[in-house]
């Protein structure tokens, strides 16, 4: 029990001692006086009035706070059952006015004019209204809680509760209530958080950008045999050297190792909106929606992997190929209903790894396909040369160029510079006129030593005037 409510119950016990012991001069003080009634005051009457006046407070106070202790039902019973005997008490007096003695009922009969069955009748039927009246708005009153249990529980069910707590009623029963609610608001909020982190998670494995190429919106949604066929970009991504490294690092360094390029790589893919369709070993196989954000996050790459290479001395140096075509490709959910897995499908991804093998062989950094040079803006300016042709499986050639981007910048003006004599040189070369091409990739070196495709087809060209002359 709450300390005001014992003090409640105290001033209650001494107010209504007090108005018992001043009730005889309370009562005395009441005169009747033909049809009407005066009051006649004196300091002891006075004091009973005011002690019953308080006694009646407390009282009230005390009630009060005992329905709040009690079940709904038991609530709404206790609140009306004074009501209703106080009515009934009313009715009866009403109903036997006209045959009791005495003052008080010879003051009814006066006052309220019950001389007639009929006024009789019709003070009957007005108590009766007020009686529904009280008896309406305390179950009005003490069934709004009810009404805020259904308000809660409706919003709770639409998912649109953000409060940490709710005040349903002051009774104990529905502090009850507000407690089980506050916990089922609590474990939606915990089942809600759970289901948007799953979902962050799952992103991870199934990006995004996949789904809005199926036009879905979620994983739960994706279907055995969804697929779509859309124009795109692919991005390979390869570690050059990396089996000569692993032979200094154990499996653990060597994974770790991995993942550090990664950690590298991968950021920036996203942030040219491409998106990782997989990771293949040391590989990652990206796509890009438009061919020059696939460019511009090729020379981004380099840049990150040579400041990668500066900043980590401990770890062996990293080279990286990267190869882009553009063509149609199907992204779609291979599997079957035990294990599904989102993939993109397309000889676009066989000729990437053909591209690669290619980029290898130059010594290029970043070889991108005539297909992905046509679909680029036509006012998008870049550095870049022919670096010769693919023969595809179809017996079809493609022409295969070199991003110049990603070289420091003094090498890339006087690669651009020597743009024609490279180009004639690899005209040449696939021509048969080897000794043209031998000089114009000698002319190349003279400028930039370093430069490998220019060396490659230089040795190329001289194997095969050896064997003309043999």
């Amino acid at each position: 029990m709450r300390f005001s409510t014992k003090l409640y119950s105290v001033l209650f016990i001494i107010t209504m001692i007090a108005g018992i012991v001043l009730s005889k001069w309370v009562i005395e003080g009441i005169n009747f006086s033909g049809t009407n009634f005066f009051y006649v005051f004196n300091a002891y009457n006075i004091a009973g009035l005011v002690m019953i006046a308080l006694n009646t407070i407390f009282g009230m106070i005390l009630y009060a706070r005992f329905l709040k202790s009690l079940k709904l039902s038991r609530a709404i019973f206790f609140a009306t059952f004074p009501i209703t005997i106080s009515y009934a008490f009313a009715l009866f007096l009403i109903a036997s006015a006209r045959t009791l003695d005495g003052e008080i009922a010879s003051f009814l009969r006066n006052v309220l004019k019950i001389n007639s069955t009929f006024n009789a009748l019709l003070w009957c039927v007005l108590i009766t209204l007020i009686y529904l009246l009280v008896v309406f708005l305390i179950y009005a009153y003490l069934c709004m809680p009810v009404q805020r249990v259904e308000k809660i529980t409706r919003r709770l069910s639409d998912g649109r509760v953000k409060e940490e707590s709710f005040e349903v009623g002051n009774s104990k029963q529905f502090k009850t209530i507000e407690s089980a609610l506050e916990k089922i608001n609590y474990n939606y909020k915990e089942k809600e958080n759970l289901v948007k982190q799953t979902d962050l998670e799952a992103q991870k494995f199934i990006p995004r950008e996949f789904l809005k190429f199926l036009g879905k919106n979620s994983i739960t949604e994706l279907e055995l045999g969804n697929q779509v066929q859309k124009n795109a970009t692919t991005f390979f991504c390869d570690i050059s050297s990396l089996d000569k490294q692993k032979l200094s690092l154990s499996l653990e360094e060597n994974f770790n190792f991995i993942n550090s390029y990664f950690n590298v790589v991968s950021p920036i893919i996203r942030k040219y909106d491409g998106f990782i369709d997989k990771y293949l070993g040391d590989g990652i196989l990206a796509v890009f929606s438009r061919p020059e954000n696939a460019l511009e996050c090729s020379t981004a790459v380099c840049r990150a992997i040579e400041i990668k290479n500066h900043s980590q001395k401990s770890l062996p140096n990293i080279n990286v190929r990267i190869s882009i075509h553009t063509g149609e490709i199907m992204f779609g959910v291979v599997g079957e209903q035990q294990r599904k897995s989102p993939t993109v499908i397309s000889d676009v991804v066989n000729l990437a790894t053909k591209m690669e093998d290619i980029n290898l062989l130059m010594g290029t950094k970043v070889v991108f396909s005539k297909e992905t040079l046509n679909e680029l803006p036509a006012k998008y300016q870049f550095a870049y040369r022919n670096i010769g042709s693919l023969t595809l499986e179809n017996g079809d050639k493609t022409s295969l160029f070199e991003n110049l981007e990603v070289y420091p910048r003094r090498k890339k003006d006087r690669l651009m510079h020597l743009k024609r004599n490279f180009e004639d040189g690899v005209r040449c070369f696939h021509e048969g006129e080897f000794l043209k091409a031998k000089s114009c990739f000698r002319e190349v070196l003279k400028y930039v030593s370093d430069d490998k495709a220019s060396y490659v087809y230089f040795n190329k060209a001289s194997d095969k005037i050896e064997q003309n002359i043999s």
